[in-house]
């Protein structure tokens, strides 16, 4: 399945104040899932699989590095069962790059999924990603969705983070 989001990522001092905040605005509580999230070499944008307890699928994306909303192009192939086997054959083919070990609270608001994330080495995160799935929407009215949650949230330009969580773990190891 081709999606078209708009998203954000940005660091997020009070995940507990996120959450409220998410419900004050009548966000549609969707469950706590751990996510391992393998990260594979490929030579453009990125190719995870996710294995959660609420999640689980093969995703590949490609979007630009920039703070703020910024439009990310996803193929989402969503896992029937266990993912050891197809996991067994990319790591084979491809090898591992990065592994991404996260809790992700799940929240709904209309077509924003947002999430608050506590990301094991990273700290606490806030993501809104407005999903265009069926390709009714535009990039503007996305973009827009994004903007306005960023403000009822009180996201600051600051807080905002132009990277995935695999490039924030790859720059901490390269560090060490």
């Amino acid at each position: 399945m081709n999606v078209l989001n708009i998203e954000i990522k940005a660091h997020c001092a009070d995940p507990n104040e996120a959450r409220k905040k998410l419900e004050l605005l009548g966000a549609r509580y969707v469950g706590r899932d751990r996510q391992i999230d393998t990260y594979f070499n490929v030579p453009e944008g990125r190719l995870k699989l996710r294995e959660g307890n609420i999640e689980n699928c093969l995703i590949s994306y490609a979007r630009p590095d920039q703070a703020g909303p910024k439009a990310s192009n996803v193929v989402l192939y969503p896992l029937a069962g266990d993912g050891a086997g197809l996991k067994a054959a990319l790591t084979q083919s491809l090898g591992v790059w990065i592994v991404v070990d996260k809790q992700r609270d799940i929240y709904f608001i209309d077509n924003v999924k947002c999430h608050v994330d506590v990301v094991a080495g990273l700290g606490s995160f806030v993501e809104l990603e407005a999903i265009d799935q069926a390709g009714t929407r535009n990039i503007a009215s996305l973009q827009k969705q994004c903007e306005e949650l960023m403000e009822a949230l009180q996201i600051v330009d600051e807080d905002l983070v132009a990277v995935s969580y695999s490039d924030l773990i790859d720059e901490s190891k390269q560090a060490l």
